[in-house]
């Protein structure tokens, strides 16, 4: 029996004992589905796609009270608006929700057409919480190889500067692996931190998304985002796609969900949709 809750994220010294290949692969689809040939090309160059259209109003105010549920019951138990995660394996409502259409098509156009869900993780700024989300690039603490997973940024409520929406470093994916500390700081959201993001041609951009939309970005784009200090909650769903290919260690193949295609190599458990 699989328990959500073993599912940790592994150490710094646990992933340098893997062999993994942290390379970009770049994108080669030439009969995409939804995005343009020129989106492909900007996600290549730039590491990220956004805005997209994704949720309908409705959708995305049944998701918004969905979560509110599940915030406060997280906040009784003790837990933080941070910790919710693994999402799609806990609630049947997240495992439907990495189905959708919209945002399966697009990131099968990017990935190809044997594709895995395998995670979901709500990062709620709760207004003027003083959080941070170091810069850092994902790839760096999963335990994944290689590195072909598409992170889908679905925003839940309006995103802005004004409530701390996550930004890009562009182009920064195609400089492999970039060096990290571990972060201490009782303020960062992350334990990996990357803290001088200076030496970039390209200086940070805005992720800035309506509610209903979403980002989708590599996993090795530099990424993070400022403290809340407004009076406006900013909460987005992370939801982690990768391409069935890809081989998961230390247990994070009992994540996996195929949601299109098929996994021919059975890299992943592929569990049931929870109750």
């Amino acid at each position: 029996m699989i328990r959500v809750e073993d599912l940790k994220t592994p150490t710094i010294s646990e992933l340098e004992t893997l062999d993994r290949n942290l390379s970009f692969v770049p994108t080669t689809n030439t009969s995409p589905k939804v995005l343009s040939s020129s989106q492909i090309a900007d996600y290549n160059s730039l590491g990220y796609l956004m805005p997209l259209d994704g949720l309908s109003e409705r959708e995305i105010r049944d998701l918004r009270e969905f979560f509110d549920r599940i915030l406060d019951e997280a906040l009784a138990r003790g837990e933080t608006s941070y910790s919710i995660s693994t999402a799609h394996l806990r609630f049947g409502t997240i495992y439907d929700l990495m189905f959708h259409p919209k945002i399966v098509d697009a990131v099968s156009d990017l990935l190809g057409p044997d594709l895995v869900a395998w995670g979901a993780h709500f990062f709620c700024k709760m207004p003027n919480d003083g959080k941070r989300v170091p810069w850092h690039q994902d790839c760096t603490y999963w335990p994944l190889t290689p590195a072909r997973t598409v992170t889908v940024w679905l925003a839940i409520d309006d995103a802005s500067p004004e409530n701390a929406n996550m930004q890009f470093i562009p182009r920064s994916h195609l400089d492999g692996v970039i060096g990290y500390e571990e972060s201490r700081s009782t303020d960062d959201v992350l334990n990996i931190a990357i803290e001088d993001v200076s030496g970039f041609a390209d200086g940070p951009v805005d992720d800035a998304l309506k509610a209903g939309q979403f980002s989708m970005h590599s996993d090795l784009l530099l990424h993070g985002s400022e403290a809340n200090d407004s009076e406006k909650r900013r909460c987005g769903l992370t939801m982690r796609y990768a391409a069935a290919e890809v081989t998961a260690h230390l247990g994070w193949d009992a994540k996996g969900v195929v949601v299109r295609g098929e996994d021919k190599a059975k890299n992943w458990r592929n569990l049931p949709r929870p109750d």
